[in-house]
């Protein structure tokens, strides 16, 4: 990994520089998302409780609330199989993501970091801020039939409401300092722990370079609402065994398997 992946986790200083990371993009579809909370793709609502085994697990999904209806009625659904992509065309994207107070939630689904105003990305449809990311293993995507050990969500908002989602899978490898912090405070049980004097940049989770998989879909959890604009990154980050282990200690798997693709179609950025 190179000095672009690396972790930047320091005391925040108000003369520090703020750092853009721009992306080719060339397709720009945000849709709209009036009825789903912008806090995240995985907080969903708790009108009926779910999981990802047993009577509660995705096949019984739209099952177990009308409100979930979408999980099993859906055509527009997460995740999906990132094969066979059409070339696209269409506006660049513009990561400006700073340092935030490490908050690091066991919302029950997954492990969630919470993420400060001020990040954010922009395209040809204007600015969407970084909520939270969070995580899912096996990755919920797979590429050409290829699951990997973990998948990282990082979810935005912008004012309107529109969801748009970044993707990075993760393969075994090198330890990835960044995410030390996260593995080592987060919750072993639902609840919220901040960490004092501690900061993470979400930059350092971006490869430098290499293009993503652009598609329109859904929260890959309940009610599994459409309409959100998903970019799969292409180059896989790298964490250690050693740090995926402590990921599946709390959760040993909390992923919905690959939904069809339909007509949409799947474009290569």
């Amino acid at each position: 990994m190179n000095k672009e992946t690396s972790r930047k986790m320091n005391r925040k200083s108000t003369s520090q520089k703020r750092s853009t990371h721009r992306w080719d993009s060339r397709f720009s579809t945000m849709a709209l998302m009036a009825f789903v909370a912008s806090a995240g793709v995985a907080v969903a609502s708790n009108d009926a409780p779910w999981g990802y085994s047993g009577k509660k697990g995705p096949k019984s999904w739209g099952h177990l609330n009308e409100a979930y209806r979408l999980c099993e009625r859906g055509t527009d659904q997460s995740p999906i199989d990132l094969r066979d992509a059409a070339p696209g065309e269409g506006d660049k994207l513009r990561f400006e993501y700073f340092p935030s107070p490490l908050s690091v939630w066991h919302n029950g689904h997954t492990i969630q970091v919470d993420v400060e105003k001020g990040s954010s990305f922009q395209n040809g449809r204007g600015r969407f801020e970084l909520k939270q990311f969070h995580f899912h293993t096996p990755s919920e995507h797979t590429r050409d039939g290829k699951s990997f050990p973990l998948e990282i969500h990082l979810v935005h908002s912008n004012a309107e409401g529109a969801l748009a989602v970044v993707g990075i899978l993760v393969e075994l490898g090198k330890r990835h300092p960044a995410l030390d912090a996260v593995f080592e405070n987060m919750p072993a049980k639902p609840g919220k722990k901040n960490v004092e004097g501690l900061f993470l940049n979400a930059r350092a989770l971006l490869p430098r370079k290499g293009g993503y998989d652009f598609y329109p879909g859904s929260l890959t959890t309940p009610p599994c609402s459409e309409g959100v604009s998903w970019h799969v990154l292409k180059t896989p980050l790298e964490i250690s065994k050693q740090q995926l282990d402590a990921f599946r200690k709390v959760f040993k798997m909390n992923a919905r398997p690959v939904q069809p693709l339909r007509d949409r179609v799947l474009r290569e950025m």
